[in-house]
C-alpha cells in the first residue's frame, strides 16, 4: 500500500517525514542580563514634564544541538529630559525553544519572529515592574512588529530597502 508521498519517508526539510505536523516548544526562558539605572535620583523622581524616551530592540538566535535553539530579545531604554538622564535600562531576556516539522527554509524567520514574539510579554513585564519600582510610572512599551524587524534586518544584510510592511 502507498504511503501517500511517493514512497518516500522524508520530505526535503530536514528529515522531517512530510505531513509531520511542525512544532515550536518553550524549554526555558530567563534573563540573561539586566540593568537599571536611576542615576540622578532623588532629583529625577520628580520631572514635572514627560521625559523623551528612546527604545531599541534587538533578536539573536543560535542553533544549540539538535532541534534546540537559543533566542534572546535585548531591549535598551532611556529616559532623558532637558539632555539629563532620567533612567536607563538594559535587558537581555532569552529563551530556549525546541522547534520541529519547520521547513529549513521557515527555520530562521521562526526563530527571529516567532519566538521573540512568544518571548516580549514577560521582557516588557520585567521592564515595567523595575521602572516602576524606580519610583516611576510604569513603563508601557508597545508591541514589537517582529516582521518588520525581521524584514528590516533581512534588507540591511542583502544591503536592499525592506519591503513596506501591510498596515504600517
Amino acid at each position: 500500500m502507498a504511503n501517500g508521498n511517493g514512497g518516500q519517508a522524508a520530505g526535503g526539510n530536514g528529515g522531517q517525514p512530510q505531513g509531520a505536523p511542525a512544532s515550536l516548544n518553550v524549554l526555558a526562558q530567563y534573563m540573561k542580563d539586566f540593568s537599571f539605572e536611576n542615576p540622578n535620583a532623588p532629583k529625577s523622581l520628580n520631572p514635572g514634564q514627560q521625559p523623551q524616551i528612546n527604545i531599541q530592540v534587538g533578536v539573536n538566535a543560535g542553533q544549540m544541538q539538535g532541534t534546540d535553539v537559543e533566542v534572546s530579545i535585548k531591549i535598551e531604554g532611556k529616559a532623558e529630559l532637558g539632555g539629563q538622564i532620567i533612567f536607563h535600562f538594559e535587558l537581555t531576556y532569552a529563551g530556549m525553544f525546541r522547534i520541529q516539522g519547520v521547513p529549513q527554509d521557515s527555520l530562521h524567520p521562526v526563530m527571529m519572529i516567532e519566538c521573540p514574539r512568544l518571548l516580549f510579554p514577560f521582557a516588557r513585564e520585567i521592564i515595567s515592574s523595575a521602572v516602576t519600582n524606580g519610583g516611576f510610572p510604569p513603563l508601557l512599551i508597545d508591541p514589537v512588529d517582529f516582521v518588520g524587524l525581521y524584514r528590516q534586518n533581512v534588507a540591511q544584510a542583502q544591503g536592499t530597502t525592506p519591503p513596506a510592511t501591510p498596515g504600517a
